[in-house]
């Protein structure tokens, strides 16, 4: 009788030998156009744009808070979890949910007032902005921190960036 691991085995040398076979067998003007392709895609010029810059940001920002938020289930879903710390992960998780909330109205505040498009993070007493623009204007600067600042009651270190 055949056990789980000689089936394993035979059917993995089967795949190998295989696919071995139709390596040898392709032509090679297929191998040719398949190299060729690969050459065309090593010569093109990537130009990286301000919103492209913005994005990079957003992604990073939305992949860190992403990873907060799945280890915080995990600990909402761990059976050995103790109920301190399950409170102390939902409180985090509603702590995220909000913080990524007022990102998004500071940057349709920016939006709409200042018609610019923008990277905001924010931390307990912190905010970085990124502004997309190229000119580096501090009176528009101060007016985008002025702006920001009248949503909170307690005073906030607000940074600006232009990004070229």
């Amino acid at each position: 009788m055949i056990n789980k691991q000689n089936l394993w085995f035979v059917t993995l040398f089967s795949l190998i030998l295989i696919l071995g076979i139709y390596y040898v067998s392709i032509d090679d003007e297929v191998a040719n156009v398949l190299k060729t392709e690969e050459n065309k895609n090593d010569n093109q010029v990537i130009e990286i744009t301000e919103s492209d810059v913005l994005v990079a940001l957003e992604v990073e920002n939305d992949e860190e808070k992403q990873a907060l938020l799945e280890e915080y289930q995990d600990i909402l879903l761990d059976s050995e979890s103790t109920l301190e710390e399950k409170n102390n992960a939902y409180e985090n998780m509603q702590k995220l949910n909000n913080s990524k909330a007022e990102e998004t109205k500071i940057k349709n505040l920016i939006k709409e007032k200042f018609n610019l498009n923008s990277f905001v993070k924010l931390n307990e007493k912190s905010i970085s902005i990124t502004v997309a623009s190229k000119s580096h204007d501090t009176t528009k600067a101060n007016d985008i921190i002025r702006a920001v600042q009248s949503l909170y009651e307690s005073e906030m270190y607000i940074t600006v960036k232009f990004n070229e």
